[in-house]
């Protein structure tokens, strides 16, 4: 019998297919923090190429499902080939009470911060501050980082935790306090910390403000202020002097669309073309028109609907849509 011959008996379980509350991974990664932690994964975790594909594989066919995030603890469920899926625990440490309160101050000291967070968004600048408090708000070594998986490969990371890997980066394309509650902040946590600290900052600007005003006061200064006089409501919004003559520009751009490809494609776009190949058309058209418009040139015809020139007129333009549709019903 040939060494071939004796393994004929041995058939690999067939593998089952993907259940319905499955995560299906579009694409992770669309944000700069969403890909900061898939480089995590690739640079953090150092796993092979060919692991790490299979993982995007099972991520995309929606093998990943109970994602829980909870703390700095991660845990989820990969159906593979086994009947039992398999189960997946991502952990981070914890960041301690004064590395969170010195982060807290750090993003208070920019209003930026508050209103990009505020928007959904995670401020670019954001581990600079984490850094100033001796911390890091992303995965910077292999010790940040602690998986498992109840699946028999010794790969690590191994497919499964791949998957859930690459899952988790999706999700926190969409709300990046994930980030987060992974280091031990929920989103309220971090939002009424923020408001705590730029209210004591507002706080001790305005005690300071009233100290100089006192002082100023105290050393026989006066403070200047403005007295208005009474307005008529005619005189409203009548212009005082002459305003000066304004000069506009219309020149093209060098480059139609250029701010469009600056902002990329949102989160949940899903058209094959790019969002700046589909509206740049449009927005130079719209620009277009727009000058035209500013500079009082006449409009080529079919760009701009025309304005009925008398109220003759305008029953001949409400006749001609029914006669065409009169006439595509063969009538």
């Amino acid at each position: 019998m040939s060494r071939r011959g004796s393994f004929d008996w041995y058939k690999p379980a067939p593998k089952k297919p993907p259940p319905e509350r499955g995560i299906r991974m579009k694409k992770a990664g669309t944000t700069w923090w969403g890909q900061r932690w898939i480089e995590a994964l690739e640079d953090v975790l150092r796993g092979d190429s060919a692991r790490l594909a299979r993982g995007r594989t099972y991520a995309r066919a929606g093998r990943t499902h109970d994602l829980v995030v909870k703390g700095g603890r991660v845990t989820a469920k990969v159906t593979g080939s086994r009947a039992t899926p398999y189960k997946i625990t991502i952990e981070l440490p914890q960041l301690g009470e004064a590395a969170w309160k010195d982060a807290i101050d750090g993003m208070a000291r920019k209003a930026q911060f508050s209103a990009e967070l505020l928007a959904g968004q995670m401020p670019v600048e954001i581990d600079d501050v984490f850094r100033e408090a001796g911390v890091s708000l992303f995965p910077k070594q292999r010790a940040d980082l602690k998986t498992s998986c109840s699946c028999p490969d010794w790969g690590d990371p191994c497919k499964h935790v791949a998957a859930t890997h690459y899952v988790l980066g999706e999700a926190l394309d969409r709300d990046p306090f994930l980030l987060f509650e992974l280091r031990g902040r929920t989103r309220e946590q971090v939002l009424d910390a923020l408001r705590a600290a730029r209210g004591s900052t507002s706080e001790t600007a305005a005690k300071k403000g009233g100290e100089a005003k006192a002082a100023r006061e105290a050393a026989g200064h006066e403070v200047p202020t403005v007295k208005l006089g009474k307005l008529k409501p005619a005189e409203y919004d009548r212009p005082r002097e002459a305003l000066p003559t304004m000069h506009f520009g219309f020149d093209e751009p060098v480059t139609h669309g250029a701010v469009l490809r600056q902002l990329g494609a949102p989160a949940a776009w899903e058209g094959d073309a790019l969002p700046a190949d589909v509206l740049a058309p449009l927005v130079r058209a719209a620009a277009e028109t727009a000058r035209r418009i500013a500079m009082a040139e006449p409009s080529d015809a079919g760009d701009l609907p025309a304005s009925p020139s008398s109220s003759r007129d305008a029953p001949t333009r409400a006749r001609a849509p029914r006669k065409a549709a009169a006439k595509r019903r063969g009538t």
